[in-house]
Formats: C-alpha cells, sequence, structure tokens
C-alpha cells in the first residue's frame, strides 16, 4: 500500500526534545515500513525517518531562530506540496486536524484524518460538520465527548517504538519523575505538592511555552527553590530511558480532559508505573494495579506513591507492549486503511 503521512511543521519527525504528534507520526510512519508499505512522510526537515522523507520545510518551527515567521504560510506549502502528489498514494494520511479540509474536498474519501488534540473549543463542531465527509480517528473514546457526531470511524490509541525504551538493567527507583509541559491544566505544583508530601526527590523534565511563561514565574518557579525539587528542562530522546525508568513512579496530575497522554506509555514502556488523575482519556490508557494507579485527590497520591514500589516492572512493560506499541498502532490503522480502501473503489460493471 503507498501510504503518505502528512505530519505539522511545529518539531521534526521525531521531536528534537518535547513533542506529542509528530513523536506518534515517526513511530508510525516506522512500524509501517516495517510492516512492507511504501511510506512517504511530508514533514520538517531535520526528520529522521525509515519512511521517504519529503522535507517541506528547511527546519522545524519551534526550532527555528529565526525572529520572524509565518505558521500559517509554512502550512499551507505543506498543503500546496500534498495535493500536488495527491495522486501518486492509496491513502492519505492527516495528523493536521483540520486545515486540510478545504483542499481536499473532491477527494475525502482517500484521506484520513487522526484527531490529536482537544475537541471542547469553540467553533470547532460547525467545522467538523461543515466537512463531515472527511473519514476521522480518535486517540481515545473520551477525546470524541465535545463532538460525538462527527465521522468517526475507528479509534486508534497512540503507540511508540518499542525499541527506543526499554526496561532499565536496575532501576533506583529514588525519585518521582513528571514529564511534559510546565503549564496550568498539567498541574506541575499538584506534582511537586505530592512529592513533597511523600518525602520523596521529585525531576522534573519539562518544557515552558511562551503562552505559560507567565505561569511559570508565578506560580513554578519558586516551587523550584525546594531541596526535594531537581528540575531538567527539556530532555532528549537518548536521556528519557534513564529518566524514566529510574523514577519510582511518573506523577501525571492533569486538570483537563487530556485526550491521551503519551508521556504515559514511554514511561510504561519504561516498566515505570503511572500515577494519574481520573481525568481525561486516564481510565482508558491505565489498567489500575497492572500499569499504574487512579487517584481523585492528593491524599490518595500520595498513598499511591507508596504502593508504587510493589508493581512489577516486567509486567508494566507487557502491558505497554500489548496495548502501545507501534506495531499495535500500525496493525490497527492498516485496518482502517482497507476500509477506506474498500468503500472508495468504483463499482465493478
Amino acid at each position: 500500500m503507498k501510504i503518505a503521512q502528512i505530519s505539522p511543521l511545529c518539531e521534526a519527525v521525531p521531536p528534537m526534545l518535547y513533542g506529542g504528534t509528530e513523536r506518534v507520526v515517526a513511530s508510525l510512519s516506522n512500524a509501517l515500513v516495517d510492516q512492507g508499505h511504501e511510506v512517504t512522510l511530508f514533514a520538517a526537515g531535520g526528520s529522521r525517518t525509515r519512511a521517504n522523507l519529503v522535507p517541506v520545510r528547511k527546519q522545524a518551527l519551534r526550532l527555528d531562530p529565526a525572529p520572524l515567521k509565518s505558521d500559517l504560510a509554512a502550512h499551507l506549502l505543506l498543503m500546496s506540496e500534498v495535493r500536488r502528489r495527491a495522486d501518486d498514494f492509496d491513502v492519505l494520511h492527516f495528523h493536521m486536524d483540520l486545515l486540510h479540509f478545504p483542499f481536499f474536498e473532491d477527494m475525502p474519501e482517500r484521506t484520513l484524518t487522526t484527531i490529536h488534540g482537544r475537541l471542547d473549543l469553540t467553533d470547532l463542531p460547525e467545522v467538523y460538520g461543515r466537512w463531515s465527509e472527511f473519514p476521522l480517528v480518535s486517540i481515545s473514546q473520551q477525546q470524541r465527548k465535545p463532538i460525538p457526531s462527527a465521522n468517526w470511524i475507528g479509534t486508534v490509541y497512540n503507540g511508540v517504538d518499542e525499541d527506543l525504551l526499554r526496561l532499565p538493567t536496575r532501576p533506583t527507583g529514588g525519585y518521582l519523575a513528571f514529564l511534559g509541559r510546565l503549564a496550568p491544566e498539567k498541574r506541575p505544583d499538584r506534582a511537586i505538592d505530592i512529592a513533597v508530601r511523600a518525602g520523596l526527590p521529585i525531576k522534573i523534565a519539562a518544557k515552558v511555552d511562551p503562552v505559560d511563561r507567565a505561569y511559570f514565574e508565578t506560580c513554578i518557579r519558586p516551587l523550584l527553590q525546594h531541596p526535594l525539587v531537581e528540575y531538567l528542562g527539556e530532555v532528549s530522546d537518548d536521556q528519557k530511558p534513564a529518566f524514566l525508568g529510574n523514577a519510582r513512579a511518573l506523577l501525571f496530575p492533569i486538570d483537563w480532559p487530556e485526550p491521551f497522554g503519551l508521556v504515559m506509555i514511554e514511561a510504561m514502556a519504561c516498566g515505570t508505573p503511572v500515577i494519574a488523575w481520573r481525568c481525561g482519556s486516564v481510565p482508558e490508557v491505565l489498567e489500575p494495579g497492572v500499569s499504574g494507579l487512579i487517584v481523585d485527590n492528593e491524599e490518595e497520591a500520595v498513598a499511591a506513591v507508596k504502593r508504587a514500589v510493589q508493581f512489577d516492572r516486567r509486567r508494566v512493560r507487557a502491558a505497554f507492549e500489548r496495548r502501545f506499541s507501534a506495531r499495535a498502532m500500525a496493525s490497527a490503522y492498516v485496518e482502517i486503511y482497507h476500509r477506506l480502501l474498500a468503500t472508495s473503489l468504483p463499482a465493478v460493471a
């Protein structure tokens, strides 16, 4: 099968540092190649893939030092290039949420769109109603709730390359981990409070987006002075296995309906249990007692930290391999691709 994977240009594929959607696209593209498909990846320059790479922009937008740049112009060029080459592929798999809809109105049946972001935003119901012929895939059932009437044709849980994140030989388990963005909805303040109340060090590997800078300076920076808190900044893929694998648990104390939460399965891949709030897709991703614990308040979270040492890390890793490996994700998407092709073939006379 000839498959085009179309990634946002905000980060390289996979990202050099923080990044969710592009990391999923990287794992999916490589896994599809490994399964024998002919895959072309449209992405930012600097991407590393086993697929055929079409670098639409020289550098990923976020790490481009140019003081003035246009996200919209870059993505319009991306749409133009994919449109120009559309006939080369059986399936056009978009990871752009909705930007491509007006460009491919004459061929929606040859497209698949994975929605990676939140859907509880103004105007989105009207957009997905206006372009209702485009088949959509959700990354969790919970993600669909704001727009249940959209043209959903499947749910495929995110996966990551099982060879990139492994069980450590001798995990130390001496600290708690927080990985992600230092943003209000991610609740790093809550993670720090849990660690302090549990009497354990916490290592924070996270980025600060410009929109969250004021929150970081006002609410988080003062908390970083506590002797139990160590702020590492962003970590690379090479650093992530040790960071996650040596933690007693990953804290995921979110305060918003996150559609998936990639860091949870990255921790699971390293055999590290996850302690997460009952919010968003958490109940779909975690298997309580197997890959982590789901809590409703800080008291429960502190108690869960004490229980984390009892988890069998090999069992945590096995749960990841069974549900969230790149192979599992790719196989699920191939089934959907075949369904799309079967419905879009012209009738035989």
